[in-house]
């Protein structure tokens, strides 16, 4: 794969922040230009936890594609939580980062479809283990596909 920003030919999509975005040149970026980076692919709205895809024909399938992250909470960001536990509800610091790194997982899952040829994903699930305290493995992964409308 090669970074649209830099040029630089990578082995794999783990190298990469958005569809066609290094991670380096990411995290060189300014808020806007991320924005734009990071602008969802059409594959996006191609994505389902069936089988299959109403009003379109499984046409070719690329087989299991994934997207794995490992994340864990800062000293300061575990603190915050244990004091939010206090008062009881949701706790948003815990909250947020399941989301993001939920969507990082879900994000790296379309850019490996996308790069096996893909224009869908079928059967889309996610797993999360714990690796060591305070370290969660997300996985979030489904069936690559080629779909098209049904005539």
């Amino acid at each position: 794969m090669r970074c649209k920003v830099c040029g630089k030919d990578y082995p794999s999509l783990y190298h990469f922040k958005t569809a066609d975005t290094c991670l380096s040149c990411y995290e060189g970026m300014s808020d806007e230009e991320r924005a734009k980076a990071g602008r969802p692919s059409p594959i996006f709205q191609m994505t389902t936890t069936a089988f299959t895809l109403d009003g379109y024909r499984i046409v070719k399938s690329f087989g299991v594609v994934r997207g794995i992250t490992v994340r864990s909470r800062s000293v300061f960001g575990t603190i915050g939580a244990s004091l939010q536990t206090i008062v009881g509800g949701n706790i948003t610091l815990f909250s947020e980062l399941c989301e993001q790194t939920r969507a990082e997982a879900f994000e790296m899952m379309v850019n490996h479809a996308v790069e096996r040829g893909a224009n869908a994903v079928i059967g889309v699930r996610y797993d999360a283990t714990e690796i060591i305290q305070g370290a969660t493995e997300v996985l979030c992964y489904g069936t690559a596909v080629v779909v098209e409308p049904l005539a």
